[in-house]
């Protein structure tokens, strides 16, 4: 079965700055990516039909017959059925917009053009559907994905042992290590919600885990860290101090004390020490959050909600966000104060305010940055960047004050 996952314009649009790197399906919600929640349910390849500049590092996929879904739409049991009776040529629509289809090969090349044509054979799909269709959502829905990719990759299969004596265990039933987890002297408290251990993943001493919890390939625990729940960390990720309701995607770094709760770190980041994210306002109210579509703050409706960072972003040691704070791709932020809540892509500063991080020399940091984890930042990778930084020009309103 081949796979293709296309996305709304307005969806993507809303999901900036994460998906200014990677296509809606590329994002991390629960334990797997949406692409990889479908690849392991139909046992299919899955490409991705996206934006012309990332279209070389995911590249569209077409074969003779073409199983084309939403990438913003969570995989359930009703529409997965829904997708496998679909005949060849018919469409499944929801509200009047396209959500799969099964087509040839030139029927898919016609539908890329436009989804939501018109099409002979379409049919409405009735049920309930989750889909990722604001920032917010990526934390709101990670407790519910981790139980359903926990269930997903551990049917049928026996989790390693853990063998270290002085970790304690609260609902061993519920845990899951893959091969080469190393676990020491940590508390893992699986009694509210499962722990996923990837391949290769650490848990350093003195490490209070409680669940649902993922910590994919390769990922590490710091010592003395405190995760309360609802976390994922991505592949090769690391973290410490204290954190709850979030999600780190791979590569990214919040290795010291400091407090994370109800927010999305991209890939490539790194947090300094004693960095701090408010989710919750003094006076409780709920929460505005930059939209790229209005461009503008908008009501999420939501009492917590902290940090959404763009890949390869930093900031500095002692660094403290506002509740409800954006930051775009490749911004350095530094220095004593709050931030703004809103920092474009390629900012360089801090509370005092912003320059420009010289296009240059922000690829330059991304290139150091990926080969410490053996990683190439190649052509595909310095195009995507340099696409960002020409694209994300009106965001930095101190470039046309300064021309």
């Amino acid at each position: 079965m081949n796979i293709i996952l296309f996305e709304s314009a307005y969806i993507r649009q809303s999901l900036l700055p994460l998906t200014y790197t990677r296509p809606i399906a590329a994002l991390r919600v629960g334990i797997l990516t949406i692409a990889e929640k479908w690849r392991n349910i139909l046992n299919a390849s899955t490409s991705f039909a996206t934006e012309k500049y990332l279209s070389q590092k995911f590249p569209l996929h077409l074969v003779d017959e073409n199983y084309c879904l939403s990438g913003s739409i969570l995989p359930d049991s009703q529409f997965v059925e829904a997708i496998t009776r679909l005949k060849s040529g018919q469409v499944l629509k929801k509200n009047g917009k396209v959500i799969a289809a099964f087509l040839n090969k030139e029927e898919a090349k016609v539908f890329f053009q436009d989804p939501n044509a018109r099409h002979a054979e379409a049919r409405e799909y009735t049920n309930d559907l989750t889909s990722i269709e604001n920032l917010c959502q990526i934390f709101q829905y990670n407790s519910q994905q981790i139980r359903a990719d926990y269930a997903l990759i551990t049917k049928g299969r026996q989790s390693a042992i853990i063998e270290d004596q002085h970790t304690i265990v609260y609902g061993n039933e519920n845990i899951f290590l893959e091969e080469g987890v190393q676990i020491t002297a940590a508390i893992l408290n699986a009694s509210n919600g499962p722990i996923y251990l990837g391949k290769g993943a650490v848990i350093h001493e003195g490490a209070i885990v409680k669940g649902p919890f993922a910590l994919c390939e390769g990922g590490h625990v710091n010592m003395g860290a405190k995760i309360r729940g609802d976390v994922t960390i991505g592949p090769y990720s690391k973290v410490g101090g204290e954190v709850s309701n979030s999600v780190i995607f791979s590569n990214s770094n919040k290795g010291h004390d400091g407090f994370l709760g109800a927010s999305v770190i991209g890939e490539w980041c790194n947090l300094g020490a004693d960095t701090n994210t408010s989710n919750l306002k003094n006076n409780y109210a709920s929460v505005k959050l930059w939209n790229y579509n209005s461009k503008n703050y908008q009501d999420t409706g939501l009492q917590f909600c902290g940090l959404i960072m763009g890949d390869h972003s930093k900031c500095g040691i002692n660094t403290m966000f506002n509740t409800g704070t954006v930051v775009g791709v490749s911004a350095n932020i530094f220095g004593a104060g709050f931030p703004r809540n809103f920092v474009p892509s390629f900012a360089w500063g801090g509370s005092a305010g912003f320059s420009t991080f010289a296009r240059d020399k922000a690829l330059e940091v991304a290139k150091a940055v990926m080969q410490r984890r053996n990683q190439q930042f190649d052509q595909r990778e310095a195009d995507i960047l340099q696409h960002i930084f020409a694209s994300s020009t009106e965001e930095r309103a101190w470039e046309r004050k300064n021309p």
